[in-house]
């Protein structure tokens, strides 16, 4: 297999391709186009060894700005190519970049069945809780009550939780970032870039037309120290502008948020995103109000080693190969063949 890190030191501008980019002013996918640009030469990877594969949506135009190998591909199936592409070619580096209605509507099969076989590959899904491609219908992540074209009198579906799906898919990392945080999401980046399996990585994206402001809480100065609560491995969950709010386990098992004054340390949560057990990094992400987005966590819920799909096909194909079992046509006919006289 040929290396795939470059002979030579990459750029920021090696990884901008020619094309216009064609977003609404204010998009948020300004600025994860931007950071991935600026993140992707510190690998040292080959352009040619890069590839991003794209579904449907405002999102999916990431292929043409990116100066990498890319496919824009069809609705809710960017994971089905790309799950392809990173089994067939070991010396590939293969990211899906896909939206909340991509991903978790039609493309909702594939996504969990990609996460449980663990394909080596990294998932952007950018959830603006809106479908913005089509001009503002609702989508799987929007809130209860939400108006929108097709909802005139408010949405009646119970939003889905992408990274509680991602979990209950026994995902191996499970991620969630924000576009306007930009040393933030490359800190994110760079962790699923060295995951072997595959990496979700949730992106709160704003969509200023038709849905703007959604993650306002989250982003504004006034409001985001005591609503983002930072995920660290190692250190306590404290937060809060003064870190007076803190995250601990209740009898029941879960998670709660409580004043960091009224309890002791040792009950404040310590994070571990590499816990076996799912069981924690589940609770942390129904932390959050599904409505407000009142305390969300941010950062890395989940990284634990798990052989991937694609490591495991290989090696059973060599086997197979060692075995004499390698041959397509007997593996077809198999030992259940007879002659009908």
């Amino acid at each position: 297999m040929a290396s795939m890190k470059s002979p030579v030191k990459l750029l920021t501008k090696d990884f901008k391709s020619d094309q216009d980019i064609r977003w609404c002013p204010g998009c948020g996918d300004y600025s994860i186009l931007s950071t991935m640009q600026g993140f992707l030469p510190e690998l040292g990877i080959k352009r040619e060894n890069i590839v991003f594969v794209s579904g449907i949506g405002c999102s999916s135009r990431f292929p043409y700005y990116m100066n990498t190998y890319g496919m824009h591909s069809i609705h809710g199936r960017a994971l089905t190519i790309a799950t392809g592409l990173s089994t067939s070619r070991e010396d590939l580096q293969v990211w899906v970049v896909t939206g909340d209605g991509d991903a978790l509507s039609i493309g909702g099969n594939h996504l969990i069945h990609t996460l449980r076989r663990n394909v080596n590959l990294k998932i952007l899904l950018f959830n603006n809780r809106i479908y913005g491609l089509t001009k503002g219908q609702y989508s799987p992540t929007s809130e209860i009550g939400k108006i929108t074209k097709t909802t005139p009198m408010g949405s009646l579906d119970y939003p889905f939780n992408p990274l509680s799906v991602a979990l209950g898919a026994e995902a191996t990392f499970v991620a969630r970032t924000i576009d306007s945080d930009r040393k933030h999401m490359t800190s994110v980046l760079r962790r699923a870039a060295e995951h072997q399996g595959t990496a979700l990585i949730e992106i709160y994206q704003n969509c200023p037309i038709f849905n703007d402001d959604a993650f306002e809480l989250l982003k504004s100065p006034q409001t985001r120290g005591d609503e983002v609560i930072p995920l660290v491995d190692g250190e306590k969950v404290i937060f809060g502008s003064e870190g007076q709010h803190c995250v601990i386990r209740e009898r029941q098992g879960g998670l709660i948020v409580v004043d960091t004054d009224s309890v002791s340390l040792d009950q404040i949560l310590v994070h571990d995103s590499h816990s076996p057990s799912t069981a924690t990094a589940f609770a942390l992400t129904r932390l959050a109000d599904p409505e407000t987005l009142h305390h969300t966590p941010i950062g890395v819920l989940r990284d634990v080693p798990r052989p991937s799909y694609d490591r495991l096909m290989s090696d059973q194909m060599k086997l197979a190969a060692a075995n004499g079992k390698g041959d397509m046509q007997t593996l077809l006919n198999g030992n259940d063949m007879w002659e009908v006289e």
